[in-house]
């Protein structure tokens, strides 16, 4: 484990008043273990990770424990639980596999309370993340661990994950330019006749081919832009039409996400004059940045600067929030959010417009938040793409 992460969940521990920290949800396994489980992803099993100041213990259905040691996870111990059966195999990978099925616990609950019990934290509070469980788990875990230790504890993750360390910095970035490297090539294919669907088939290949996995992606053209999320179509290019580019891909379990706006040939006079509004939105977002700045202060700046770039009917609930292991984190840069920012902290900032039946405009950039200022992470431009 990262002495990063030890340090911030430690000093949750020590404010809190908690014997140890057990994360459910995939972002908080990961933060904890840096384990990613694809079964979880799949199928929701239930999966905890358990940090305490005498180590780290990971709690997975047997049918991960392939994963976890041909990954190589540093775990103190590893609870398994459920019925898969560990087939024949030879070597020390093999041995130390099978060796962990036989200690295999009857359900997540009792192995919950076997990492517990390794870590001598089977008594004091213990603070359950409760967002990657489902109610009856949550049940049967304070059923076994007794009603009276148990807090609720996403918040404290979340809290904890805001600051990223040079390491998560730097993976974020990474998957950032891994995305935009990707939009670039689907850039270069961009032509009447192409489709959504032929597009962000290139996009996600090129995302593929750098590493990294995708998340649905959004490249959506003429009306359809204006559907915030829209599953891609065959909806094809024509000359005028404005295409919304809203793509990301997830790196070493890491999220990135850019939106940049691009036309079919020359804008007309109302694509550019939106567009410049919402630019300007985005700058004036991005200029107000800096330790200690209310979270609000940049919606507040980035919907006065729409409104007096062109579009005075603007209206919208938030400006952007963190990034980091989940797409969306906090804070929230939205009206009354009175979070200040911190340095480390990494924002995904954007001004989305959306008019139904006409189109959709919307840039996105990432900034990391740096002693003095916010520094924009992004190598693309954020200028409206001219099509030849």
């Amino acid at each position: 484990m990262y002495p990063h992460q030890v340090e911030r969940l430690g000093e949750v521990l020590e404010r809190e008043g908690l014997n140890a920290l057990v994360a459910t949800s995939a972002a908080n396994v990961h933060y904890v273990t840096g384990f990613g489980s694809m079964v979880h992803a799949l199928f929701e099993t239930a999966q905890f990770a358990v940090w305490s100041r005498s180590g780290t213990a990971l709690v997975v259905p047997a049918i991960e424990l392939a994963a976890v040691v041909g990954e190589g996870i540093g775990i103190d111990h590893v609870v398994p639980y459920g019925d898969f059966v560990v087939g024949p195999g030879k070597g020390e990978a093999a041995d130390r596999i099978r060796a962990m099925s036989d200690r295999r616990a009857p359900s997540p609950a009792d192995a919950l309370a076997v990492a517990l019990r390794a870590l001598g934290a089977e008594a004091g509070r213990i603070g359950l993340d409760e967002a990657g469980v489902t109610a009856p788990l949550w049940q049967l875990a304070v059923a076994q661990l007794g009603t009276q230790r148990v807090v609720p504890a996403a918040g404290l993750f979340r809290a904890a994950r805001r600051v990223k360390s040079p390491y998560e910095i730097e993976c974020l970035e990474r998957a950032l330019h891994i995305a935009e490297e990707a939009l670039n090539a689907v850039i270069q294919m961009l032509k009447p006749g192409v489709t959504e669907r032929e597009a962000v088939a290139v996009f996600e290949s090129e995302v593929l081919k750098r590493e990294a996995t995708t998340y649905p992606s959004i490249i959506a053209i003429g009306a359809r832009s204006a559907i915030p999320a829209p599953w891609a179509s065959d909806r094809a290019l024509r000359p005028g039409d404005l295409l919304r580019l809203d793509v990301g891909c997830v790196y070493k379990g890491f999220c990135s996400n850019v939106g940049r706006m691009a036309v079919m040939g020359e804008p007309d006079a109302r694509q550019q004059a939106v567009f410049e509004a919402v630019q300007a939105g985005l700058e004036a977002a991005l200029a107000v940045i800096k330790p200690g700045a209310p979270a609000a202060r940049c919606f507040e700046a980035a919907v006065a600067a729409t409104r007096a770039g062109g579009l005075p009917e603007f209206q919208r609930h938030h400006v952007g929030h963190g990034i980091g292991l989940e797409h969306d984190e906090p804070p929230k840069l939205a009206a009354g959010v009175t979070t200040t920012l911190e340095m480390g902290e990494v924002l995904r900032v954007e001004v989305p417009y959306y008019e139904h039946g006409w189109a959709g405009v919307n840039v996105k950039d990432t900034v990391l938040v740096t002693r003095r200022d916010g520094h924009v992470m992004n190598r693309s431009l954020r200028g409206l793409v001219v099509l030849d």
